[in-house]
């Protein structure tokens, strides 16, 4: 067959490079786990299994990854192919094509390097929690300024704002780890739509392969693209959640809020103005973390429309997509990690700002009502008016200002000395206060963070363990093929 240049070009060179990067290596482990298989089912002959597997030994990846497309075949799969007849002849290497596909072949290779890009990514938001939990128990009385629609709302502790943002990476660790349990069923066996009429063993391969089982459908193990879909859905969550969180550490950075400083290694100066701090890594985690997203948006928009069976042709040219947005996706997390790791956080700046804008008045408000009996929207009216009384009339005691506007609206005072209202407006008091589970009182966080801590322990177990299975696979793989 020969193919047009401009073929060759666009398609068939490209595909070509992308296939010796990402797919060599899962190829020869499909060949070497078909091959064991077709011999123990007795489809093939002990003597021709040794042929080939000796074929497949004289293979140098180094050599095939070197290797210039010259369109004298179609893709990897028949260069491959090529040089294991050139090894033992065609009428032998020809007998490990018995019962697949490249159609399954592919879906096979495409989820053995997906898994491990999922497990990547899911090992780094582990790296993330940990660094966060770390920081969060050093900052459990760190009082601060919370926003809402971009202003000061309410105090609360450094520790609260990260928990909040270390339970969403735990549930992205949940969306990896049920992405993962997709992603890792055993398409081989399937064939190209119908399966085969041969004795194969599926169960076999899959366990070979590392895979938990063997797909189902022999046309949707083929066809279906959810297992990608699913993965990247899961990466764009997770995305989405880092960019708004590395968006609030930015703004800290400013020399307007002041409230974190980098390290030295993670900013960089001006060419022209010599007393900039740039906060460099954490805009290029944003940047990098936007790229995986756009990249998932990009899977999702190639695939959507593409007819049942058409997929793995789809793939040649998503599956590059697949790795940039994984390791991009992997890269701002990492880096984001890395970049807090000695970040420092500005306390007093943080407590000042928490004390300033009225932003305690809703304790004034809930502690009119625990406290005198006042419904809650009659207290919020009487802390309302406080607040412009007070602000009106700044040299006034602010007990003074709220006997009188609790006389106005309630017919009495309220009879607190200026020391109990400004505890009562305390910012340390607001947050000790709000004992509610998942507040922020210390003693909460506290409890929160060892609750964390235990779901970090069991998630990187389960994280060790998927690892440790694909090596134990790869090892029983390498065994079976030797023992041929």
């Amino acid at each position: 067959m020969r193919f047009a240049p401009e073929y060759i070009t666009h398609v068939l060179n490209e595909n070509f490079e992308d296939a010796k990067t990402l797919f060599l290596s899962p190829l020869l482990a499909i060949h070497h786990a078909h091959l064991v298989m077709l011999v123990r089912t007795g489809i093939v002959s002990q003597g021709d299994a040794q042929r080939i597997r000796d074929g497949l030994e004289r293979l140098s990846e180094q050599q095939v990854r070197a290797a210039r497309y010259d369109g004298s075949c179609e893709d990897l799969f028949f260069y491959v192919e090529g040089l294991l007849i050139q090894a033992c002849g065609e009428e032998t290497a020809g007998r490990l094509h018995t019962a697949r596909s490249r159609n399954d072949i592919d879906m096979t290779m495409y989820r053995m390097r997906q898994r491990e890009f999922v497990l990547g990514l899911l090992g780094a938001t582990l790296e993330l929690r940990r660094t966060l939990l770390v920081i969060a128990d050093r900052h459990r009385d760190t009082v601060f300024a919370a926003h809402t629609h971009t202003q000061p709302a309410q105090p609360t502790t450094v520790a609260h704002y990260l928990l909040g943002a270390i339970e969403q990476l735990e549930r992205d660790a949940t969306r990896l780890a049920a992405a993962f349990a997709t992603v890792n069923a055993c398409p081989l066996g399937a064939c190209a739509i119908t399966g085969t009429g041969f004795p194969i063993d599926r169960g076999l391969t899959s366990d070979l392969l590392g895979f938990d089982a063997p797909t189902g459908n022999t046309y949707g193990s083929i066809a279906t693209v959810d297992y990608l879909l699913e993965s990247a859905a899961s990466v764009s969550i997770a995305l989405a959640g880092l960019g708004r969180f590395v968006q609030d550490l930015l703004l800290w950075c400013t020399t307007e809020f002041g409230y974190l400083r980098l390290g030295e290694g993670y900013v960089q100066s001006s060419s022209i103005m010599p007393q900039k701090r740039n906060p460099v890594a954490l805009e290029h985690a944003r940047a990098i973390a936007s790229k995986a997203l756009g990249q998932a948006s990009a899977i999702v928009t190639a695939v959507h429309n593409t007819p049942f069976g058409d997929v793995v042709d789809t793939e040649d040219d998503l599956q590059p997509l697949v790795f940039s947005m994984f390791k991009d996706a992997t890269r701002a997390v990492k880096l984001v990690a890395a970049a807090l790791r000695d970040a420092d956080f500005d306390r007093g700046r943080m407590a000042a700002r928490a004390g300033q804008n009225w932003i305690t008045v809703t304790e004034l408000a809930d502690t009119l009502t625990r406290e005198r009996g006042l419904s809650f929207r009659i207290a919020h009216g009487v802390a309302a008016r406080f607040v412009t009384e007070k602000t009106a009339e700044p040299s006034l005691d602010a007990a003074t200002i709220l006997d009188r506007v609790a006389r106005d609206v309630t017919g009495a005072p309220i009879g607190w000395s200026e020391t109990e209202l400004q505890r009562i407006l305390s910012p340390m008091r607001f947050v000790e206060v709000r004992r509610t589970p998942g507040g922020p009182a210390p003693e909460e966080t506290a409890r929160a963070i060892a609750a964390s801590r235990e779901r970090l322990s069991t998630d990187d177990a389960s994280w060790n363990r998927a690892m440790t299975r694909l090596k134990a696979a790869e090892d029983r793989l390498r065994s079976a093929s030797e023992a041929l």
